[in-house]
């Protein structure tokens, strides 16, 4: 597996986790595990756009992974 698809799979698998705790934040009853799961959400947020940041770099410096 190249490098862009390994970086490229940590992203699919970063907007997963995102999407959980997002539901989870959302279907929890108690406030204070609410507002971890949405805090840690937001964390992932963050991580997410570094990672898409770093994919694009990757497809404009090795067009052949642009789309795979």
């Amino acid at each position: 597996m190249t490098v862009a698809s390994n970086v490229k799979q940590t992203l699919v698998t970063i907007k997963d986790i995102e999407a959980q705790l997002s539901a989870l934040a959302l279907n929890s009853l108690d406030e204070d595990a609410k507002r971890a799961f949405h805090e840690t959400a937001l964390t992932f947020e963050n991580v997410k756009k570094d990672i898409q940041t770093r994919v694009f770099q990757l497809e404009r410096q090795e067009p052949q992974y642009k789309g795979s």
